[in-house]
């Protein structure tokens, strides 16, 4: 089966081939550091993280660019507010990013440039736009002309004569039109600056974009990624920009995740409603969060909620406990790399994928094998199982798990550490547990069903649920 991506431009799936045979270029707008990741930073992470696995689980050799927005309103505004440099702020929250994301499973892009480190190359296509009389410079500003470029809007679906008559755009009086945007800034005393034909400034957010994904993946790529609130303006403009330089169409697929929403508003800093990752980690181990976050199509909505973070981490520890039950009992088997791949649950989750990567199916693909694989641990510890196919479901259910960024751990350190998170948390006094467990087995020796109640239900109400197994009682947080 073709890999298909829906693709915004056109607004529908379309058979994936590539610029290049065999090769695949991937610019994602990154963070603009100013602050700590939230989770619809983590989403669009995890999607695209997810994108590039299976790329390259396809055999495609993939350049995959991440850029820094390290120059930005934002930054200078927070830098002023802690009477800082702007530096230390960009390299303080970049440190964060790699930490907070690299939590998620998250691997390294191929590149992963920062806006400043590439002021040449805007000034370079900011010249040329002047030269092609698609840009001008109007007191040491640099605006892009939009009604030199006839298919603005192409992208968002946005029609040019509604967006000039309506009330979002912002007047500037040193624009030709109202809807022009700017290319180069002009600084303002005390901001940082850099020199260019115009006088001293910086950079537009919009042709950094444009110019870091010339630079890395050439005049034409693949796929160009983002949350779906850059559709317009930023992506429209990066596509007006480029256009005005190459005179041709910048990006083959617009691949754009949906929002996060918390009461049906999406989650981000300007409506005050978010969780940073930070956050997040403090309840819930970050392969929870991770396993929530890739369980809807990734341009569907997702609803954030606890509830939603509980279930998932159910989930995730059904996926680890069978794993680790099978593992157990097939620690001797061999199987080729011949049997996992042609097995029925990698057949079906590259069918899902090839789908504009539709990881909820595969979501639901793992759920279902997960069963197969219990069953067929009760028949081996009946006697009539068949250890082989157990190793080679194993194989292949990690290998499944493998294209979401899951069951990367063992099965024992993610137990130990949710139930770490989970201690952390409600400030469990393991010593008393244990104590109250050992209090509860000594009353039902003796017959003490009243005593043993008592146990159980004071656990109960400090989170912990019992297990009576063959082995003794075991125990977890709820």
């Amino acid at each position: 089966m073709t890999l298909k991506i829906f693709n915004t431009l056109s607004g529908k799936k379309e058979a994936f081939v590539p610029v290049r045979e065999n090769a695949v270029g991937m610019y994602v707008c990154g963070v603009t550091v100013y602050d700590y990741c939230h989770v619809g930073h983590g989403r669009a992470g995890v999607v695209f993280d997810t994108i590039f696995r299976y790329l390259k689980h396809l055999g495609f050799d993939v350049t995959y660019v991440r850029n820094f927005t390290d120059i930005d309103d934002k930054i200078i505004n927070r830098a002023n507010e802690q009477n800082i440099p702007w530096q230390e702020v960009t390299e303080k929250f970049i440190d964060a990013f790699y930490e907070d994301m690299g939590r998620l499973h998250i691997q390294s892009p191929t590149e992963e440039p920062k806006a400043t480190d590439h002021i040449p190359e805007m000034l370079a296509m900011i010249s040329a736009l002047i030269d092609q009389g698609k840009a001008y410079e109007s007191d040491g500003d640099v605006f892009y002309s939009v009604t030199s470029f006839e298919g603005y809007g192409q992208l968002s679906g946005k029609n040019i004569d509604d967006l000039q008559s309506g009330a979002r755009v912002e007047v500037n009086e040193q624009k030709r039109d109202a809807l022009d945007f700017a290319l180069w800034k002009k600084s303002k005393p005390g901001e940082p600056s850099w020199d260019s034909p115009w006088g001293a400034g910086r950079p537009g957010w919009h042709i950094e974009c444009s110019a870091m994904g010339r630079k890395y993946l050439g005049d034409i790529f693949d796929i160009h990624g983002g949350g779906k609130d850059l559709v317009f303006p930023h992506h429209e403009n990066e596509i007006a920009q480029s256009c005005g330089v190459t005179g041709c169409a910048p990006v083959r697929f617009w691949v754009h995740n949906g929002f996060v929403n918390i009461d049906k508003e999406k989650m981000s800093k300007s409506l005050g409603n978010f969780f940073t990752l930070r956050d997040i980690y403090k309840k819930y181990h970050p392969e929870t969060l991770r396993l929530f976050l890739i369980s809807s199509h990734y341009r569907s909505p997702i609803d954030f909620s606890e509830k939603n973070l509980d279930d998932a981490e159910k989930v995730l520890l059904r996926f680890y406990e069978a794993l680790g039950d099978a593992e157990a009992l097939v620690v001797d088997s061999d199987v080729s790399p011949e049997q996992v791949r042609s097995h029925s649950l990698i057949v079906k989750c590259e069918e899902a994928m090839n789908d504009d990567f539709n990881t909820a199916v595969v979501m639901a693909h793992l759920n279902e094998e997960l069963r197969a694989i219990n069953s067929e641990c009760s028949n081996i510890d009946n006697g009539s199982g068949d250890k082989e196919n157990l190793a080679v479901r194993v194989a292949a259910f990690k290998i499944a798990g493998g294209l979401l960024g899951l069951l990367e751990n063992s099965p024992q350190t993610i137990k130990q550490e949710i139930f770490d998170i989970k201690q952390s948390e409600l400030g469990l006094d393991v010593e008393k547990i244990e104590g109250l467990i050992e209090d509860r087995k000594q009353a039902r020796k003796d017959k003490n069903w009243a005593r043993a109640d008592e146990c159980r239900d004071e656990l109960t109400q400090m989170g912990v649920v019992l297990e009576d197994t063959a082995q003794g009682t075991e125990w977890k947080i709820k």
